[in-house]
């Protein structure tokens, strides 16, 4: 049965606490894309709930926020209350010690409601050391006009073959008009999650079985040609400098036919506010090869409290409010359901308002549910994660190869020297790290 609005909220609130907090200042650390800008808006709702608590947001560029944010846990500097981190991070950091079990979200959190495979990303040993704010996979997003004006119809599981042609057709640089957006900003979580993932679809790996790097290997050599040569041909100008928020401010505009990137995108893409093109906006999930892979990854941007912090309680009760079935509620009753946070409860995605109202759910789901971080490549590999290899060293190797395909797609190196270059890196990292000896 179809509930209200109202009755939902009702049955999901979060009760207010009793206890109050004395002056009690929480210091969050997050990214500066949308779902978190909203939260940050609608957080008087909680200090409301939480006399005492005051919230100071600290909020960063997403290279910027990686590196300060490890940087504070690594060295225990105790700048932030609250981190916002990924899958990546989680499993490493709880093994270090470095983050709080969060087994105190209380008794209406409703923890088993969590999508599972994001709950086990986020969990050691069954204990979740991260609450999931959003949740996300990759997919394409296309200009349903520009697809049907090029005489194409979009499979809902495109070839990159399909893609390349359509972005070249799709293409008119007179008009500003630009067939394909893709990510190109070096970091790790930037270029290197979208190449990372299209390199699966290709048939390529980071290591072999053996922990040797791979990028002499020609399934590389392929995935860079056709991304530099597809971006060269049908992308925007500047595009070694874009990532995520960069796209989005240009598909928004109206520039871009199609963009394949983090399916937390939707919303705001058909967002009338936001987007300029938000009723020509179709998806489909990521391409492939014919390989068995798509080129998708899955990630949740998550909310944790680092270890030793004097301030868990009070942290506590601002995770569990931000990633409660409440919350979700409560952006609804502000912005409408196709707004609220993605990818982290199964009941959303049973919820009536929200598929209706929301055209990429089915899509983001399918999308979710098939990445497959133990088994992310064709080829068999030591290492686990879709976009990246859940690797303490990763962080490091990651934004320095992507540093190197940045400088590919630019034009200031050759796509040899860049994956020769990105080679001899690994290889030293891995090789002084101790998996291997040469």
């Amino acid at each position: 049965m179809k509930a209200s609005l109202g009755a939902f909220i009702a049955a999901t609130a979060l009760c207010a606490t009793s206890v109050a907090y004395a002056d009690t200042t929480l210091t969050i650390a997050t990214v500066n894309n949308g779902d978190m800008v909203r939260m940050q808006g609608l957080t008087d709702d909680f200090t409301s709930k939480n006399p005492g608590i005051t919230v100071k947001w600290v909020t960063l560029e997403e290279n910027v926020l990686r590196q300060r944010v490890t940087t504070d846990i690594a060295t225990k500097g105790g700048q932030f209350d609250i981190l916002t981190i990924g899958t990546y991070e989680v499993p490493i950091w709880a093994k270090k010690g470095w983050l709080v079990p969060l087994d105190k979200l209380g008794s209406d959190y409703d923890v088993d409601d969590l999508m599972p495979k994001i709950r086990a990303a986020l969990s050691v040993n069954g204990t979740l050391f991260a609450a999931p704010f959003y949740a996300e996979s990759s997919m394409v997003m296309y200009r349903k006009d520009l697809i049907a004006k090029a005489g194409l119809t979009m499979p809902d599981s495109p070839t990159w073959d399909f893609i390349a042609n359509a972005a070249r057709k799709m293409t008119d640089k007179s008009a500003e008009v630009y067939g394909i957006c893709l990510r190109g900003k070096a970091g790790w979580g930037e270029n290197m999650a979208f190449l990372t993932a299209m390199s699966n679809s290709f048939g390529a790996r980071w290591f072999d079985e053996k922990w040797q790097p791979q990028f002499n290997s020609p399934e590389w050599k392929k995935t860079l040609e056709f991304y530099v040569s597809l971006m060269k041909d049908a992308g925007p100008p500047g595009a070694s400098s874009n990532g995520f928020n960069e796209n989005l401010a240009l598909f928004d505009a109206g520039k871009c036919g199609m963009w394949i990137d983090a399916t937390v995108a939707a919303s705001f893409v058909t967002n009338p506010k936001d987007s300029k093109v938000a009723d020509q906006v179709g998806f489909a999930l990521a391409p492939n090869t014919g390989l068995g892979k798509n080129a998708n990854w899955l990630w949740a941007w998550s909310l944790a409290v680092p270890a030793g912090s004097q301030k868990v309680d009070a942290a506590e009760k601002f995770v569990s409010w931000a990633t409660s079935k409440a919350y979700l509620a409560l952006v609804a009753s502000k912005e409408g359901w196709a707004n609220v946070p993605p990818g982290t409860r199964t009941s959303l995605y049973q919820n009536a308002d929200y598929l209706k109202a929301a055209p990429f759910a089915k899509m983001t789901l399918d999308s979710i549910n098939s990445a497959d971080p133990d088994h992310p490549t064709v080829k068999p590999v030591p290492y686990v994660g879709v976009q990246y290899a859940a690797i303490p060293e990763f962080q490091g190797i990651g934004t320095a190869v992507g540093q190197q395909f940045s400088a590919a797609l630019s034009g200031d190196k050759s796509i040899d020297d860049a994956l020769a270059a990105a080679q001899t890196a690994t290889e030293r990292e891995m090789e002084r790290a101790g998996y291997y000896k040469k």
